[in-house]
């Protein structure tokens, strides 16, 4: 497996944040996406290493592993335990009058291990779980309002995924052995896929709840009566008790966002009533007005 500089991929420094790179990775993963990108190999190419590059920089243990070993990361634990026991055996090998060992024994014995340029390996190499794949999936709020189906390219492959009404923003959900392959035999890796659920509605979402302001003329809220307003999935009519301050609340039970994986439960829709001055009154409104306030006072 050739090399592949994983800060170059993403276009950042050595010495990046773990924010800048994260920042790197959704501009690029927005870019290359496949679904934004149909039957571009290049795209889908592009899109599959930067996936790599971000699993690896976005995970400090792992970061720590790649700068030191390179593409050999994966194997970072087991190189330093062989490595220690060979450091033990050459320590008592010195300590009984034995032969020495060198830095470049240890280079020699992680790529007969581990395969190297060469592609050496030894023949009882121990089985090894592939690499864990990260993707980021944008919907739309409305998109998850329903379960819905999509079929999603990763490394080239077909993932045909059901995605549940109810998702949230930064849900993340694993699909087993859609990852790298493993290696020597070993189990696939994971797929991790991350929602960036944007909301681009006039409703506020916080958990299952949706919260929405709604005007209020000033003659129903003295008066009462009946004013109809949008919920996420229709229309409904409310009822104005007279005598309403501004500010009041109305919960309409179920009218809410779908709860996650549990079919026919909503939660609630929070309506908060703003009251609205009349402007450009008429001089006939005005004098209305002044009858009603010389009443008050009298």
């Amino acid at each position: 497996m050739d090399f592949i500089d994983y800060y170059k991929t993403l276009g950042v420094e050595k010495k990046a944040t773990t924010d800048v790179i994260k920042k790197a990775y959704r501009k690029l993963a927005r870019k290359y996406h496949p679904d934004l990108n149909p039957n571009d190999k290049e795209s889908e190419r592009k899109f599959k290493e930067i996936n790599e590059a971000h699993e690896v920089l976005s995970h400090p243990e792992n970061r720590k592993k790649y700068d030191e070993y390179g593409k050999d990361w994966k194997h970072a634990d087991e190189f330093t335990k062989q490595r220690q026991q060979q450091s033990q055996g050459r320590t008592q090998s010195q300590s009984q009058g034995g032969q020495s060992y060198s830095e470049s024994d240890f280079s020699d014995f992680f790529e007969s291990m581990f395969g190297g340029a060469g592609g050496r390996r030894s023949s009882g190499s121990v089985q090894y779980k592939g690499q864990d794949f990260n993707a980021e999936l944008h919907l739309k709020l409305k998109d998850v309002y329903e379960s819905q189906k999509q079929v999603l390219t990763v490394n080239g492959g077909n993932i045909r995924l059901t995605i549940p009404a109810g998702v949230q923003d930064g849900q993340v959900i694993k699909i087993p052995g859609k990852g790298g392959k493993g290696m020597n035999g070993g189990p696939n890796g994971d797929l991790f896929i991350r929602f960036a659920v944007e909301n681009n509605t006039l409703f506020q979402r916080e958990g299952d709840n949706l919260y929405r302001n709604i005007d209020l003329d000033v003659y129903t809220a003295i008066l009462g009566g009946y004013i109809t307003t949008d919920t996420f999935d229709g229309k409904v009519k409310l009822k104005i008790a007279a005598g309403t301050d501004n500010g009041a609340k109305v919960k309409l039970k179920g009218k809410g966002f779908p709860v996650y994986k549990k079919d026919g439960q909503f939660g609630d829709l929070i309506l908060t009533l703003q009251l609205q001055t009349p402007k450009n009154l008429t001089e006939e409104e005005k004098n209305l007005f002044e009858q009603l306030k010389k009443i008050q006072k009298s």
